[in-house]
């Protein structure tokens, strides 16, 4: 089997819709972040999940720019770019989260609680270092990655428009949890999960019929002509 240009983009597609798929799954009766929860199997299969959904997710984003890398313009780039990067801090928080800090819940339940707050969009007790950082890094990069590229993958005219206006829609409706209680966190998640998702079927779908990915290229030529 030779690989391909349009074989490595239906595989980011799919990788994309598995992603939301894992994103939305995870959110369903989540436990409470607390060192409790830490402890048990299900923190390490959903944190777990969480990461391959995060490789998945970049995967997926980098087919979508890639995909359409002179229609997306500068603004699809630094989207993407900031994108990339909070899913690049949030393999690093949630392979931290399966794996070290069932080990600290015994050790240092203090620092391992704090986090937990920090990550729940509360203000931790104590010194957290740079998980600080970390935490308000891939919320940035999340946030504002997924509105740029939101935007600009809906101005762009390739794949699903109403998914890159879910995701643009989605990713900045998170904001609302700075004034939300705590069990809004889940739902909140929701529309990106099923943004990717979207995003993810009509990149695989769009290599599948060349001559449809040519006629929205050329219509997107001519909406650019028209504009000058």
């Amino acid at each position: 089997m030779s690989v391909t240009t349009t074989s490595l983009t239906r595989a980011a597609g799919l990788s994309a819709a598995v992603a939301g798929l894992i994103f939305c799954t995870v959110q369903i009766n989540h436990p409470a972040m607390e060192v409790a929860s830490v402890t048990t199997t299900e923190w390490v299969v959903r944190n777990g999940l969480k990461f391959v959904m995060a490789v998945l997710a970049l995967a997926g984003i980098t087919g979508m720019y890639l995909r359409q890398v002179r229609q997306i313009g500068i603004l699809g780039l630094i989207g993407y770019l900031v994108f990339s990067a909070g899913y690049i801090v949030m393999l690093g928080i949630e392979f931290t989260a399966t794996v070290v800090f069932p080990t600290l819940a015994d050790t240092a339940p203090g620092y391992v609680n704090d986090v937990l707050t920090k990550a729940a969009g509360g203000t931790p007790a104590g010194d957290i270092g740079l998980m600080q950082t970390a935490l308000s890094a891939e919320g940035v990069g999340y946030l504002a990655g997924g509105l740029l590229f939101g935007i600009a993958l809906f101005r762009a005219r390739i794949l699903a428009r109403w998914a890159a206006a879910l995701l643009a829609i989605g990713t900045l409706a998170t904001l609302a949890l700075a004034v939300l209680p705590e069990s809004f966190n889940r739902p909140l998640a929701i529309p990106t999960g099923v943004a990717l998702i979207g995003l993810g079927i009509s990149l695989w779908r769009n290599q599948r019929h060349p001559q449809t990915a040519n006629a929205d290229r050329t219509t997107a030529a001519l909406d650019r002509t028209a504009v000058r």
